[in-house]
């Protein structure tokens, strides 16, 4: 089909252009990007019957030969003519394995099955989103795994050239190496199946648990270069509990002094029974314990209370479903099937000891007003993109913009309706918008923007004044209280000594090469089924709370949520 000549006329210019019937709005726009400097979602393009949109088919639009089309739009502040790249532009298909795999959006390597090791490989993927651990270990076999004789059975050496393995392929991987080193260390990983040939099928929370053990004794991280080493699983994974014990018995609770103790854990248990339905009523009752010991007032044996609370939450939060049980009458391994619902979420406030409620407090309440004011903004600033695209609309209908007058009187009359509904007396949209009263000075958008923008701005600033110094310093540990949801390991069966294990792996944001900036997850999530790597959306996560013998969540990976600053936000 031929090009169709038109005329675009754009701040007093006229643009001789070709279309091409088959290409899109879009397509248009990069044409007159390439003419006029105004990037194409600057670009405001009149037609008949309306604005010109992206996904438009520019055959269908009943462009004439020689029609003049009119232009909105300026170039943005930063200048945006079209400049040549300083470095040469490299295609996909010029690129090594490696150099694809480190592609934003490229699919990450799965792990083959070795024969009942799908509890290793949904263990692995998940602890690989741990950036700080893929940071550690990278460094970790030049300081230390090539310099021990004994490399091959050092699950940390493993682990570090296991993750640059995959790193450098989309291709399924097998974890040959660490399985070996995993086997040797811990033998019960080798035991055999008693219903075949090759290995019995494990637990993916014992693997876990014996895995982290060995990076904290292995793996060690520095605050600054003359600070001595710590084990990277204390600063990160690890938190502490403060623990008080005290008798059931009136004559033993009034006689003895509650015994006070701190002890360090590696994950929280979310301990199920027939009460339990969601993530907080498991924790809840996983921190109050019955023990017996001998009482010295009563002079036999008694039952004591331990209460524990959260004194220190690290930056990595595990938490264990503890749905396996054993049997007695089958002598197996059974699962608790009862569903129990988790947050993407998570506020261990009520968890935690008095001196770190009064540290956290203040700071997650703040993120949470910052969070209500950053969406009110977006809210108010679509409802105004919607009103100007609807006015461009009218002025190629033939209608004119509203002139300051009319939009005022608009406004009055909309504040006048919500005070008789009785919805609104303070004078604002439900957007977040102000809403202007007679003889009030009327404000323009850029000016209602610019106001909000910096009152947000001092709140962050004030956040950051709220964090406790102590915690302050402590960069590996949890500053608000608040995590966000990172990875699930998954169980699909009846009893741990069968059925199948999975993970997801919520997508990270990617980071610009150059600036090093990181933009906005989309939400979406990795599942990795051993080989098989997909892109699943956050309803699926919902779906992992069980009820029966499909794929039900057994550990958590919670990260800690990223502060935000006037800079952008803290990781």
């Amino acid at each position: 089909m031929a090009s169709i000549p038109v005329v675009v006329k754009h701040q007093g210019k006229k643009y001789n252009v070709d279309v091409d019937p088959s290409a899109t709005g879009e397509d248009f726009k990069l044409q007159l990007f390439s003419l006029t400097e105004v990037e194409p979602d600057r670009q405001k393009i009149l037609i008949k019957g309306g604005q010109l949109k992206d996904d438009a088919d520019m055959s269908k639009l009943g462009l004439k030969p020689n029609q003049t089309i009119m232009m909105m739009g300026t170039p943005g502040s930063n200048g945006s003519g079209l400049v040549r790249p300083k470095e040469t532009v490299k295609f996909v298909e010029d690129m090594t394995e490696a150099e694809q795999a480190q592609q934003a959006g490229a699919t990450p390597a799965g792990l083959m099955n070795l024969g009942n090791t799908c509890y290793l490989n949904s263990t692995l993927q998940t602890l690989k989103s741990i950036p700080e651990l893929q940071d550690a270990l990278s460094t970790y076999n030049t300081k230390n795994g090539t310099l021990m004789g004994g490399a091959q059975l050092d699950l940390a050496s493993q682990l570090a050239s296991l993750y640059k393995q995959m790193g450098d392929t989309q291709e399924s991987f097998p974890p040959m190496g660490f399985l070996g080193a995993l086997r040797s260390v811990f033998p019960q990983f080798a035991e055999r199946s008693r219903q075949g040939e090759g290995y019995a099928q494990q637990d993916a929370e014992e693997a876990w648990s014996q895995i982290v053990q060995q990076l904290g004794q292995k793996v060690k991280v520095k605050e600054t270069d003359d600070a001595p080493e710590i084990s990277f699983v204390d600063k990160y994974m690890s938190g502490e509990f403060t623990s008080e014990l005290v008798a059931d018995e009136e004559e033993a609770k009034n006689n003895e002094q509650p015994v006070v103790s701190r002890d360090q854990f590696a994950k929280l248990n979310c301990h199920i029974d027939g009460k339990t339905n969601h993530l907080r009523d498991g924790i809840l009752a996983a921190l109050s314990e019955k023990l017996e010991k001998r009482s010295e007032t009563l002079g036999r044996d008694a039952v004591y209370t331990k209460t524990s609370k959260i004194s220190r939450a690290p930056k990595y939060l595990t938490v264990h479903f503890v749905r396996f049980f054993w049997k007695r009458e089958s002598q197996k391994k059974a699962k608790i099937m009862r569903k129990v619902t988790f947050p993407h979420e998570l506020d261990i406030v009520e968890f935690c000891s008095d001196d770190l409620k009064k540290a956290l407090i203040p700071v997650r309440d703040k993120v949470r007003e910052i969070r209500k004011d950053e969406e009110d903004q977006e809210r108010a600033r679509k409802r105004r993109k919607k009103s100007h695209e609807q006015d461009v609309g009218d002025i190629a209908g033939g209608a004119g913009l509203p002139t300051e007058k009319e939009r005022k009187e608009k406004e009055k009359k909309e504040q006048e309706k919500a005070e008789r509904d009785g919805k609104s007396k303070e004078k604002k949209s439900g957007d977040g918008d102000v809403v202007m009263g007679e003889g009030e000075t009327f404000k323009t958008d850029a000016e209602v923007e610019a106001e909000q923008a910096a009152a947000i701005l001092e709140a962050k600033k004030e956040l950051n004044s709220l964090i406790d110094p102590a915690l302050r310093k402590d960069d590996g540990a949890n500053q608000s209280g608040l995590y966000e949801l990172r990875g699930v390991v998954t169980h699909q069966g009846g009893s741990a000594d069968s059925g199948h294990y999975t993970a997801y792996v919520k997508k990270a944001a990617p980071v610009d090469p150059k600036t090093g900036k990181r933009g906005e997850e989309d939400g979406t999530w990795w599942w990795f089924n051993d080989e098989k790597v997909t892109e699943v959306t956050s309803d699926k996560i919902d779906a992992l709370a069980g009820g029966g013998e499909s794929h039900s969540a057994l550990i958590l990976l919670y990260k800690a949520i990223p502060l935000p600053t006037a800079e952008g936000v803290v990781e």
